[in-house]
């Protein structure tokens, strides 16, 4: 099943979505400062390509520092990425095959709005 939904999604939001962060993450290392910026947003282009069967967890060694990164983060990259991940939900709420992959979505918002501090583990099950 895991297969079968990240196929659908790949075609229908996943790819889009990928490149909404590999542009981010281009933006991000073009200045030197803002290169884990950019490494963050290529590790979530990853996980948009292909999120079912793997899921999020915060990292125990984020400290002060991703904290202020991403509130740095949310103020020039993460709210029109969030953004994206809320139109592209509710446009696929639309249809009811769509509504598992809107789902997704939704469940996205979260690390493209806080990406440093969170790390991308496969589900067990």
């Amino acid at each position: 099943m895991r297969l079968l939904l990240n196929v659908i999604w790949l075609v229908l939001c996943g790819f889009w979505m990928a490149v909404g962060y590999v542009v981010a993450g281009i933006i991000c290392c073009i200045l030197i400062i803002t290169i884990p910026f950019g490494l963050a947003s290529f590790r979530i282009a990853n996980y948009a390509l292909w999120p079912f069967g793997r899921t999020l967890v915060d990292r125990r060694d984020a400290g002060v520092a991703s904290v202020i990164g991403n509130i740095i983060w949310i103020v020039f990259a993460g709210w029109w990425l969030a953004l994206g991940h809320l139109i592209t939900g509710a446009l696929l709420c639309l249809t009811i095959i769509g509504i598992p992959l809107a789902i997704g979505n939704f469940k996205m918002i979260p690390v493209s709005l806080v990406p440093l501090g969170r790390e991308i583990v496969p589900m067990r099950g």
